[in-house]
């Protein structure tokens, strides 16, 4: 299914991968979860066509919630076990967004250093957070993590 720029956010972060490895699209989602965006090209990929409006100011601009919820989907798509750290810290992020995609990412990928930390998001106030955080909860449990 495509989106409004005509692939869907993991293919983008696919391609991206591609054009400058996995390791350097996890490394920069990693930077932007813990609150440095200097890198517009992967902002867009990660982003899409909201992102030009995000860099340029709208909707909080880089200091807002949406390059983190980005960064954290592009983990969902590229992973590698150097971002368990900064995927932890951001099940603690202000954002409800981007606690959401922290489980989200935690129980894709099993992070089972995560399983503390996805466990207090059960009781978060957003139901969205506490459906990923059960699912995440369930399926690190099933693994044995």
């Amino acid at each position: 299914m495509g989106s409004t720029w005509g692939v869907t956010p993991k293919e983008s972060i696919e391609a991206e991968c591609s054009r400058r490895g996995r390791r350097e699209v996890v490394a920069g989602c990693v930077s932007i979860l813990r609150g440095t965006v200097e890198d517009d090209a992967l902002v867009r990929a990660l982003g899409g066509p909201g992102a030009d409006q995000v860099l340029g100011g709208r909707g909080g601009g880089r200091d807002g919630y949406w390059p983190r919820v980005w960064a954290a989907r592009g983990l969902l798509h590229a992973w590698e076990d150097s971002a368990a750290a900064a995927i932890i810290a951001a099940t603690t992020d202000d954002s409800w967004r981007v606690r959401e995609m922290a489980a989200r990412v935690v129980a894709r990928h099993l992070v089972g250093d995560a399983l503390a930390a996805v466990a207090r998001l059960q009781g978060d106030e957003i139901p969205r957070v506490r459906s990923a955080a059960d699912r995440a909860v369930y399926r690190l449990v099933q693994a044995g993590a």
